[in-house]
């Protein structure tokens, strides 16, 4: 699992995958994505769909960090 930043100044956290793809196809695959907008206000994301796996270009991801342990604990509390 990770934490994204978005270009969007979104920030998810989600298990994520880097798909091969054709050129300007999406090429990660996000599992169980999650906004954070707080360590208790944790939402699926997005948030007008019950899929849990989304496609997304690569580009549109800003960074990538590892969360904190206290994150990773209330993640698994809403996606088990």
């Amino acid at each position: 699992m990770k934490c994204l930043l978005l270009k969007v100044d979104t920030v998810l956290i989600t298990e994520i995958i880097e798909v091969g793809s054709e050129l300007g196809e999406p090429d990660c695959k996000l599992i169980n994505p999650y906004q954070f907008l707080s360590i208790d206000d944790m939402r699926p994301w997005p948030e007008v769909t019950n899929q849990t796996e989304l496609m997304i270009h690569s580009d549109s991801i800003l960074t990538i960090a590892e969360p904190t342990p206290e994150i990773v604990t209330k993640y698994l509390e809403l996606t088990t």
